[in-house]
């Protein structure tokens, strides 16, 4: 596609956005511009960056899309309810999964094979975006879902399962429960590849380790719940070359604006397709641009060096201060919340620091803000920590990330 056509496309899928979502006409309306603007990334900049939080406060105000969306109601084949809450639409014209057809298949993952898709298909959109882009390729889904160590490492052998698309930290519990057993890895298995969700540290390290030990090829890639895949890797090149369908840019996450090739910066994504037609949204996700395509838009983003602001990701969700300051609001007798997360093992896990009132009952009050925690974060809490009402002062982080045990 090129960069004319890409521009073509955009003008034309935010001209029905202008038609029928009042949230990215305001949009246009504040920069001054209209759809027929846009011809180059120059002009794209114009226009603000959105952030989550934006399109957050955005949905409560204007229920259940904040006025994003660009379809009829009946166009809509899934709402995926992502933690804030956030509501995503995904419309029935969507064939592969927001692009994750693309990942498979370069993978060399299609006809034949056993994928044992081990990411949520509860209210989030993993589980169903990566099956519907593994059968978009051809290959036959187990759909397994999250947990049950156990019961999938038998599934694994029982099934003859040749892909696996996991978390790090649980394809690693899968192969120690299975070596733990007594399986002899990799001669006890069919698996060839795997599909792993990143991590901070020496992950690309970690992975050379497992492709060592167990004798597979991993791969990954760049995806968010609001746009499905932006980025995949290629064979013997650094980063995540950006799916045709996504415009990027690397911007200062203060000004808006692009910055220069190799410095750090937010991600910045506009979508080509229709219906959620976001439109230079800030992912929140920092990263350098690797390369950038004829038509300004960066085309090669490298490994993700972490987030914008405080949210700390635990077990591939991403923890928001704003969660514990509802947390405190909804929860009789708890004053302040704080989240800090670490890594003990291969599991990330989380402690809940909660300040209560002297009178509070913490048998009765741990189960009730467990409750609530994984309501707000679909994150259940694994240890709890009481404290004095005023332990946790106005200006404490509430998301904490000691994962890399400082």
């Amino acid at each position: 596609m090129t960069p004319l056509d890409r521009f073509a496309r955009l003008r034309a899928t935010q001209e029905t956005a202008w038609q029928m979502a009042p949230a990215i006409r305001a949009i246009y309306k504040r920069a001054g511009m209209t759809p027929a603007d846009l011809r180059t990334a120059q002009d794209m900049t114009r226009l603000p960056v959105t952030s989550k939080d934006e399109l957050l406060a955005l949905q409560r105000s204007h229920p259940p899309f904040g006025g994003f969306l660009a379809a009829r109601v009946e166009d809509i084949a899934h709402i995926f309810v992502s933690p804030g809450p956030l509501n995503e639409p995904h419309l029935r014209s969507d064939r592969d999964g927001h692009g994750f057809a693309r990942v498979f298949q370069i993978a060399g993952v299609g006809p034949g094979d056993r994928v044992l898709n081990t990411w949520s298909y509860h209210l989030v959109p993993a589980g169903l975006l990566l099956d519907q882009g593994i059968v978009a390729c051809g290959a036959t889904v187990i759909p397994a879902g999250t947990g049950g160590a156990e019961l999938q490492a038998k599934i694994v052998l029982d099934l003859g399962v040749t892909c696996i698309c996991a978390s790090t930290a649980f394809f690693m519990t899968l192969v120690e429960t299975l070596e733990g057993l007594g399986h002899e890895l990799p001669r006890a298995w069919k698996v060839r590849s795997a599909l792993l969700g990143g991590e901070m540290g020496d992950w690309m390290g970690k992975r050379r380790r497992l492709e060592e030990r167990y004798g597979i090829r991993t791969f990954s890639t760049y995806a968010t719940g609001d746009f499905g895949l932006i980025g995949y890797e290629q064979m013997g090149q650094e980063g995540y070359a950006i799916h045709e369908d996504r415009l990027v840019q690397i911007c200062d996450p203060v000004t808006g604006l692009p910055v220069a090739a190799g410095t750090p910066g937010q991600i910045v994504v506009t979508t080509l397709s229709p219906g959620w037609p976001l439109i230079r949204f800030g992912t929140g996700d920092v990263a350098c641009a690797l390369e950038t395509g004829d038509d300004g838009c960066v085309s090669r983003i490298g490994q993700i060096q972490g987030r914008v602001g405080q949210a700390v990701k635990a077990r591939e969700i991403f923890i928001y201060p704003r969660q514990l300051e509802e947390l405190a609001i909804r929860i009789p007798g708890v004053r302040a919340a704080q989240a800090v997360i670490t890594c003990p093992g291969n599991r990330e896990e989380v402690t809940l620091r909660l300040a209560v009132e002297p009178s509070a009952r913490r048998d009765s009050l741990a189960q009730t803000v467990a409750q609530e925690f994984q309501t707000l974060s679909r994150l259940k809490p694994d240890h709890f920590e009481w404290l004095t009402a005023d332990a946790l002062a106005a200006e404490t982080v509430l998301v904490v990330d000691r994962k890399s045990g400082t």
